[in-house]
């Protein structure tokens, strides 16, 4: 508990948290205080917040502007509390500072890390990764397994010149390629129709699954939008050699039962990772995607021309197997909250919870001006941006390699995971860079998000650039592609931390709101590469698909770098005179928070 006195005396706390915007928020709004106040000291209103403090003297020769009165915020921000202390300055960096006409504070960081190697955020940050391998394992597997299901005749058609379309290698198998006559009779368009089916069912459930992770808890939310998918998974052979149309409905489903899992995870990291630790394990679970993705597009390959459950069908079934035995371990070991944890020991319990902030116990009612307030909207078109090229990526690799580079499907699929396999890597070892700068209080949060998102976006937007160059060199078109997407994998530090910056409380809710724009790509860039490139396989017809992605992810940065903050926004408080309110030392005096 924080206690003012005389310049002299001490200041006895535990420890204030490093996010101190969010301080500076209630500092803001509480009502006045003075010497004659019932509750003259700010415990009542700070007694989420602890912290150890030390004096020092003050430059009696370094003038300061005029001070604001007790109780009274002044223009920059800062609040009178006495006559002794007569100025808070609160910025979005570690220092906080008291300063009046002797005395300066200083925040002084002595809370250390639980000393045990594995804990309960380890387990959500494992099993969370791999709740997301399993998503991409069930939504990737069709970009691969299409080119099996369709074959070479429908796809491979072109009226380019001979100057635009690359000549198959001297050593290219034509018999053992895997590039015979597919079972199903789908055109460019179709197939366009048929990738991008899955995100119409996906734009409809993303902040339906960030309200509800807030009001029934993440566990539930994120369990049950993987299991659901993987059962709609194991059906969706049956339902293609029924109809394409019914085919194309499973795929749907599967968006609306997947639609809820980021914003389901982003709630869980807010309630259980603190503030400098979301650049680490914000990567580590978000880079399941890409160890999904790793291991889809390679072994799909491997499946669909092999005799194993009848071929293509098998990379459903193996792939919807593994998310219902992942379901299985995340129902048995993971839950909401640290204090519903049953194996969690005291010390991370108090660790989380004292470093996490002000996270309400009830969901916090989602203001309609945080979904149009500019962060937001900004952040929206950042994410949207981002995904316009992953998604470009993601689902066109495998044609674009198949019918531009000719690789046969085993190599198709190997090769089309090289450059995910790059990315899992260096998020992995970007972001535990990123974590050591932090702690160690080399770089503010602010620093660590603009440097992720230079990285991640403009580099993979030279990357499509360069990929306008490299015609038919298949090894360099390898190198500049794993080389682009790998630097993509920075962006988990970046914005994908900001919805937790911005407002823990309503983490859940705000991926909810920018995912759902940001799905707006997942159907519209297959179909729009399909129609890029009908009738017309050439270099010059993915150059313009490249160039079209690579000028998003510029516009992306811009917009992430002029209107995306990491400072608590008011709205993530509760004013309501409804919400729990801490009592006053001395009399009985509310104050909101």
């Amino acid at each position: 508990m924080i206690v003012l006195g005389r310049p002299k005396s001490l200041f006895t706390s535990n420890k204030l948290p490093a996010y101190n915007s969010r301080l500076h928020l209630i500092l803001r709004h509480r009502p006045k205080l003075g010497a004659n106040s019932p509750c003259h000291t700010p415990a009542c209103t700070m007694s989420k917040f602890s912290g150890s403090f030390e004096p020092s003297v003050h430059d009696a020769e370094n003038k300061k502007p005029p001070s604001p009165a007790a109780g009274e915020v002044g223009r920059d921000g800062s609040f009178g509390i006495h006559d002794e202390f007569t100025k808070v300055s609160l910025g979005d960096d570690q220092v906080s500072s008291l300063e009046g006409s002797s005395v300066t504070l200083v925040q002084r960081d002595d809370t250390q890390r639980p000393k045990e190697c594995w804990g309960g955020r380890h387990t959500l940050g494992v099993l969370g990764s791999l709740g997301f391998a399993a998503v991409y394992a069930m939504r990737v597997n069709l970009s691969v397994a299409i080119v099996a299901m369709v074959g070479s005749d429908v796809v491979n058609s072109t009226n380019s010149s001979d100057s635009n379309v690359c000549p198959y290698p001297d050593d290219f198998d034509f018999e053992n390629s895997g590039n015979e006559e597919g079972e199903f009779d789908w055109d460019t368009k179709v197939q366009g129709q048929i990738l991008g089916s899955f995100f119409y069912g996906y734009i409809f459930t993303n902040l339906l699954g960030g309200r509800a992770a807030e009001y029934f808890g993440g566990k539930m939310v994120f369990g049950m939008g993987i299991f659901l998918t993987a059962i709609l998974t194991i059906l969706s052979p049956l339902c293609a050699r029924a109809s394409t149309e019914l085919f194309i409905a499973v795929r749907v489903l599967e968006g609306l039962t997947e639609g809820v899992t980021f914003p389901a995870m982003s709630f869980l990291l807010a309630t259980w990772i603190p503030p400098m630790e979301r650049a680490k394990f914000s990567s580590l679970v978000y880079c399941g995607v890409q160890f999904g993705t790793v291991i889809t597009l390679s072994l799909t390959g491997y499946l669909c021309d092999s005799d194993f459950l009848g071929g293509w069908p098998s990379a459903f079934y193996v792939f919807g197997g593994l998310g219902i035995l992942w379901s299985v371990a995340w129902f048995t070991l993971v839950f909401d909250h640290p204090d519903v944890h049953p194996r969690i020991s005291q010390e991370e319990k108090d660790y989380i919870i004292q470093q996490r902030g002000n996270n309400r116990s009830k969901p916090v009612p989602l203001p309609l001006r945080a979904a149009f307030s500019v962060p937001v909207v900004a952040l929206s078109f950042v994410h949207l941006s981002n995904n316009w090229g992953f998604y470009t990526l993601l689902t066109e690799l495998p044609t674009y390699f198949k019918n531009i580079q000719h690789f046969n499907m085993k190599r198709n699929g190997l090769l089309s995971s090289l450059p995910y396999l790059v990315m899992w890597i260096f998020s992995i070892v970007y972001s535990n860079v990123m974590d050591r700068l932090l702690t160690s209080g080399k770089l503010a949060i602010i620093t660590v998000r603009r440097t992720s998102m230079t990285i991640g976006f403009l580099g993979p937007m030279v990357g499509l650039v360069a990929m306008c160059f490299v015609n038919c060199d298949s090894l360099l078109a390898m190198v500049v592609l794993c080389v682009a997407v790998g630097l993509n994998g920075a962006v988990y530090c970046g914005y994908m931390c900001s919805h937790q910056d911005l407002a823990p409380n309503l983490a859940g809710s705000l991926m909810g709101v920018t995912n759902t724009l940001a799905t707006v790509p997942g159907f519209v860039t297959p179909a729009l590469t399909g129609a890029i490139i009908s009738h017309n396989e050439s270099l010059n017809a993915w150059r313009t698909v490249f160039l079209i992605a690579s000028g998003i992810y510029l516009f992306g940065c811009i917009i992430f770098f002029l209107l995306v903050p990491t400072t608590v926004q008011p709205w993530n408080e509760v004013t309501s005179s409804k919400d729990h309110q801490p009592q006053c030392e001395q009399g009985d005096t509310k104050e909101k928070y």
